[in-house]
């Protein structure tokens, strides 16, 4: 490579200055690598401890924002076409690595690739979803972490008559839009109610503004729990669903821990900070050479249970000793 020095005299000592052509400072930048991440929700703020596990990820791993590594990240608040038009501009960047949060993320992201890497996050059933040939040997350019979540939705409707032995009609909350997901959720559910002799009742929801009329249908059908499938778009309007059911005097099950924190009576679900904190580990090996189809798909180890003693206050119930005594945390 050739380069041009610069020679100056000062005080009889002969100094060198180097300048590299813009050619190689840009070579240079290219040397970085930049990791597209594709988030769910509509902010960094929204996305809250999660964006904070995926940085303090990298960070422990030893990279530096902006100097070893470069995160751009893009935000779609569960618009659908945003995941589209973001995978797609993720990519145009030329990223070294695509992380994809959530089911929509990451089939816009495999839609949008077949050369970059994808690391996915918090997705259920990657199998069924048609991303990964198996989760011990994904194939193609995909990988990433399972959330489990589509296992456990009957256990919620179980852990709900548990701690509500008189209840008799339940509804779930399910996103349509995920159609074969949604039908494989009210199928397991329903084998569960048979069992609990409880009626469960389906009411869909597609967007945000949907929530306020489906808990007017709630209240007329005479519902006495609500639980949710899992689907992001529900996960990420937490805040709205559990001040509804509290204004309804609803007891109501999510997902994970930022349910029961944001005011439901109870949430049970994996712990996805670590899911979100280990999404560095995936990207590294693969920065270091790893082949992403051979990285199998990891799951979650731990699922956790959170009870928020205040909200059953609210609601006038007592929840069983056997339930408290089971919870991993307790809010008071």
């Amino acid at each position: 490579m050739k380069r041009r020095k610069f020679v100056t005299i000062l005080g009889g000592v002969t100094t060198v200055s180097i300048v590299w052509p813009p050619a190689a400072l840009s070579q240079q930048a290219r040397n970085v690598p930049r990791i597209g991440v594709l988030w769910h929700a509509g902010s960094a703020e929204e996305e809250g401890e999660y964006f904070t596990s995926v940085q303090r990820g990298f960070r422990d791993l030893g990279y530096v924002d902006g100097k070893t590594i470069v995160l751009e990240h893009r935000f779609a608040g569960e618009v659908y076409d945003r995941f589209t038009s973001y995978a797609t501009e993720l990519v145009a960047l030329k990223v070294d690595v695509l992380v994809a949060v959530t089911r929509p993320a990451a089939v816009a992201a495999q839609a949008a690739t077949k050369t970059i890497p994808i690391v996915f996050i918090t997705v259920p059933d990657p199998v069924g979803n048609k991303l990964v040939d198996s989760l011990a040997k994904p194939g193609r350019n995909i990988t990433g972490l399972s959330n489990m979540n589509q296992d456990i939705v009957a256990k919620r409707l179980e852990l709900l008559k548990e701690a509500i032995p008189s209840l008799t009609r339940a509804a779930l909350l399910v996103n349509p839009s995920d159609a074969v997901a949604t039908r494989r959720t009210i199928a397991d559910v329903q084998a569960a109610a048979g069992v609990l002799n409880v009626d469960v009742r389906s009411y869909e929801i597609r967007v945000p503004e949907e929530i306020g009329p489906a808990f007017g249908r709630i209240v007329q059908d005479g519902v006495k729990g609500i639980f949710l499938s899992n689907d992001s778009m529900l996960f990420n309007e937490r805040k709205r669903l559990a001040n509804l059911a509290l204004e309804h005097h609803l007891p109501l099950l999510l997902q994970n821990r930022p349910g029961a924190l944001a005011g439901a009576l109870m949430s049970f679900g994996p712990d996805s900070r670590t899911m979100f904190y280990r999404a560095a580990a995936y990207v590294d090996k693969i920065l270091k050479g790893a082949k992403p189809g051979d990285l199998p798909v990891e799951q979650p180890t731990k699922i956790e249970l959170l009870i928020n003693l205040k909200t059953a206050k609210m609601l006038g119930l007592t929840i069983p000793q056997s339930l408290l005594l089971r919870a991993d945390e307790l809010i008071e």
